[in-house]
């Protein structure tokens, strides 16, 4: 059997629980590969910013592990450096003679040189191809065009008056979304039929601010807009941190809510439309059952849960949970799988099954068998466990699943810890509930578990008595 074409569709910042069937934003073409494929709804991040998922989501590789411990912008050129020893998928593809091509948001190390790393033809947003096609086609960045809407971030006083969502008269085509697609576009169109290929196609929306088109916004209703019931949580029982973090947004009315929700649900109703674009080429030349189509994002977005916006802070669910959808050859069709899996785990899952050699590593697994699941059964993967190293701000932070309990471990107050299934907004902090000592002794034993397999020294040497923060420590029965 030829290896499969591979299609990887990654936005930047998209909660995963947009593509439930009951969700109000608009997404036809996620919606037709849902169906012809598996979606996986309790998929996670290993981290809940850009370049410490991405570097993770190639390597395979958990981000003490690979390096990158923050987005790389924020630090000096010597800090969070991606760890050049280790393999990237994309790379055993190459070997394997795969045409490889990436178009977008790289993000993942400094040196924007994708050759390096396995793609062979180079459509980075910092790339000659990439500006020059930009050139051509129109403005570009999301500050663009004439605005019938805004929304900014202006509190506390003495920070920049910035955007946060809005409006724009200039089309998506015009915009990064669509220039990227353009790129992917050609690529496959260029691609030949000797040998499979693997494009990546990467964009930056809806990350904030959420700029959308007039078209796009247009679909949504706002007053018919229904906010999530922990928009207004008061965080009581929950760390102080998060309560400081919502303080940008104090005083923001409904209305302005609703407004920077349908903004950022309209942005990826643009996002679907360019993707649809792809996926109609492929039908159209007959490729689409011969190829693995992925279409996932690198984090979530708080999108006002808990007085929040933007991501970084907090270990909450619309920041951990991440939309993954995967189909084609040897993949089932119409299936919603309870499988917890991390953008880590599509590492070695897709050399699996493109039937290239894989990258052997604790941090991550394959789990191209619930993919061949017909009853969308967990099976054997029902835990997870993501890490977050801080952002211009120290912190740490590990959040760790197990069935319907999850775990915050917190290094920078108490900890939390919530039941999904009873408590899915994340509003009943149980940490101190001595009726769940027994899950909390189980969450914090298999968090050490993957501390000591995956070989975090800082984490796996803090018995120094001030440092043991942990609510169990690592010899606990």
């Amino acid at each position: 059997m030829p290896a499969p074409n591979i299609l990887f569709l990654m936005t930047d910042q998209m909660q995963g629980r947009v593509l439930d069937p009951d969700h109000p934003c608009i997404t036809p073409n996620f919606d037709r590969l849902a169906a012809r494929g598996v979606r996986l709804p309790k998929a996670y991040t290993p981290n809940a910013v850009c370049s410490p998922a991405r570097a993770s989501l190639m390597t395979g590789r958990l981000p003490h592990s690979h390096g990158v411990l923050e987005v790389i912008h924020c630090v000096d050129d010597d800090q969070c450096n991606l760890r050049t020893d280790l393999p990237h998928w994309a790379q055993r593809l190459e070997a394997a003679g795969y045409q490889t091509g990436y178009f977008g948001k790289w993000h993942v190390e400094r040196s924007d040189d994708l050759t390096r790393f396995g793609w062979q033809v180079d459509g980075n947003s910092k790339s000659d191809r990439f500006r020059a096609h930009a050139a051509k086609t129109g403005p570009g960045g999301k500050s663009a065009g004439v605005f019938s809407l805004r929304g900014t971030n202006g509190l506390p006083e003495g920070y920049d008056d910035s955007l946060l969502y809005g409006v724009t008269d200039v089309p998506p085509q015009q915009r990064g979304l669509g220039i990227t697609t353009d790129l992917a576009l050609q690529f496959l169109q260029d691609a030949t039929a000797d040998s499979p290929w693997c494009c990546f196609v990467s964009i930056t929306e809806p990350h904030d601010p959420f700029v959308t088109g007039e078209e796009a916004f247009a679909q949504y209703d706002v007053d018919s807009v229904e906010l999530a019931p922990n928009v207004g949580n008061d965080l009581a029982g929950q760390p102080g941190l998060y309560r400081k973090a919502g303080l940008t947004w104090k005083g923001m009315t409904d209305r302005k809510k609703k407004e920077a929700a349908v903004c950022y649900w309209a942005s990826i109703t643009e996002i679907d439309a360019q993707y649809g674009r792809l996926l109609d080429h492929l039908e159209s030349s007959g490729q689409l059952g011969d190829t693995i189509v992925v279409m996932s994002s690198d984090h979530g977005e708080l999108l006002g849960a808990h007085g929040m916006y933007c991501k970084n802070v907090s270990g909450f669910e619309e920041v951990y949970n991440i939309p993954l959808i995967i189909s084609g050859p040897g993949i089932e069709q119409g299936v919603v799988s309870k499988a917890r899996v991390g953008l880590h785990d599509l590492c070695p899952t897709l050399l699996e099954l493109a039937g290239a050699v894989t990258i052997g590593a604790p941090d991550a697994s394959s789990f191209a068998t619930a993919l061949g699941d017909r009853t969308g059964s967990a099976g054997e993967f029902t835990q997870g466990f993501a890490e977050y190293h801080g952002g211009r701000y120290r912190l740490t932070q590990r959040v760790i699943w197990d069935g319907a309990w999850k775990l915050c471990w917190n290094g920078f107050d108490f900890d939390e810890l919530y039941h999904l299934a009873d408590d899915p907004y994340e509003m009943n902090n149980r940490i101190d509930d001595a009726d769940a000592d027994e899950q909390l002794r189980r969450l914090m034993k298999y968090a050490w578990q993957v501390v000591a397999d995956t070989g975090d020294a800082a984490l796996l040497n803090s018995h120094y008595p001030i440092l043991r923060l942990a609510p169990y420590g690592p010899g606990a029965a």
